[in-house]
């Protein structure tokens, strides 16, 4: 992976500038709070990205450089055991301290020594590292999107984050199905970008006939799951969906909520509002998804089927519903967008396993990923909080099955 030195810079700017960018909406109050354990304090991603760079680049590349605060590797580090002890991930919302501005004056000092780095004449294997770092951001941009939508949309008042309104919603055919030959395909990243080590390990799969429709499952097609008694009948659940659901008394989809004796939803753009019936279904977990499957007569892709239709059939266009859109929601098909790319991430049938020749890179970048391929299933295709540039048809998102406060969703599949 060769990186060109020239862009490195203007490019570090923006998606540092991006992050406060999407933070700025936000009350001191909203920065703080962690409801659950999944939810990280918006203030904790602004410093845990800022560690980054000064963990992995400036201190060990940068000659004379001070840590800014000495407690900020206690604070910010969020899994890696090669680098030292941290606070655990539930007590993240205890961190009154530091303050939101004393964390943005965190992020100008190493921005600082980030630029004066970027200057000089760095090696490649530094630039690999600086771009693993604004990647990693990217994904906390994402992450971000997903907290604050918790955070705001678990507010009784049910603020709006953005007055940004989405695409009006117009009514949605029948899907029509995505054909894929039987043969031997090739999976995996090939490629001189940049990719995530969990995409490497290029093999081959054989893939039977088989088709994927060509959209999204709308709020109107799993309406009609909840309303035929879906989440009551164990029939359609595995035995541990069938417990979740029980035991958390799960209804409908998350965000949605029955008012007035009609299902509304919370969206960043609008606050609490009816549901739209053609947009995609989203903040689904696979229990949901592959009950919902179940329920149709059909199942959910393969993330190799995924990846192979993507391929053949996929197109990032103006119409892909990215984060760059400012949505902030899923959005209704446009014709011509087989939506295999933005909206929601995808729920696969496959678990997160690593691919044959898989190796972890050495060192604390190993832990990326590798150390996570256990009790997790695969999701493909970026959402409307994907950066647009951030997503690939080989990209490998990965979540434990019964999650479902990221944008995630369903499109179904079927043998031939």
């Amino acid at each position: 992976m060769v990186i060109e030195e020239v862009h490195v810079k203007d490019r570090y700017t923006h998606v540092r500038a991006r992050t406060e960018q999407i933070c700025s909406p936000l009350t001191p109050e909203d920065h703080v709070v962690q409801p659950i354990v999944d939810v990280s304090p918006p203030k904790w991603h602004l410093g845990h990205t800022t560690w980054f760079f000064e963990t992995f680049i400036l201190q060990p590349h940068c000659k004379g450089y001070t840590l800014f605060d000495e407690n900020y590797g206690f604070l910010f580090n969020s899994y890696y055991e090669t680098v030292g002890a941290r606070v655990i991930r539930t007590n993240r919302g205890n961190m009154t301290r530091p303050t939101v501005p004393e964390i943005l004056a965190y992020r100008t000092y190493v921005d600082d020594k980030m630029e004066e780095l970027l200057e000089g004449d760095l090696e490649d294997s530094i630039l690999q590292l600086v771009e693993l770092g604004l990647q990693h951001e990217q994904q906390h941009q994402e992450l971000l999107f997903y907290d604050i939508k918790y955070i705001l949309g678990n507010n009784p008042l049910f603020p709006s984050y953005s007055s940004a309104s989405a695409p009006s919603s117009q009514k949605t055919g029948a899907p029509a199905y995505l054909t894929l030959e039987e043969g031997v395909h090739t999976i995996g990243y090939q490629g001189n970008g940049f990719h995530f080590d969990n995409e490497l390990g290029v093999h081959n799969v054989f893939i039977h006939q088989c088709a994927l429709q060509d959209r999204l499952v709308t709020n109107a097609e799993y309406l009609e799951f909840i309303d035929d008694g879906g989440y009551q009948d164990f029939r359609f659940w595995l035995s541990e969906a069938w417990e979740w659901v029980k035991t958390h008394q799960v209804k409908a989809p998350y965000h949605w909520h029955w008012v007035e004796g009609t299902w509304s939803y919370y969206s960043l753009s609008g606050g609490l509002q009816k549901i739209d019936p053609a947009a995609p279904v989203t903040h689904v977990s696979f229990f949901e998804a592959d009950a919902y499957a179940k329920w149709r007569g059909l199942r959910l892709p393969t993330e190799f089927e995924w990846e192979v239709a993507c391929n053949q059939y996929g197109l990032i266009s103006e119409d892909s519903n990215f984060m760059d859109s400012d949505h902030y929601s899923p959005t209704p098909k446009i014709d011509g967008n087989n939506q295999l790319y933005g909206d929601v991430w995808e729920w696969t049938a496959s678990a997160y396993r690593p691919y044959p020749f898989y190796q972890a890179p050495e060192g604390a970048v190993g832990e990326y990923n590798g150390k996570f391929m256990v009790n997790q299933m695969v999701l493909k295709g970026g959402s409307c909080a994907t950066p647009s540039d951030h997503i690939r048809s080989t990209y490998r998102n990965f979540f434990h099955p019964h999650l479902r406060w990221m944008f995630s969703g369903i499109r179904l599949a079927k043998n031939l």
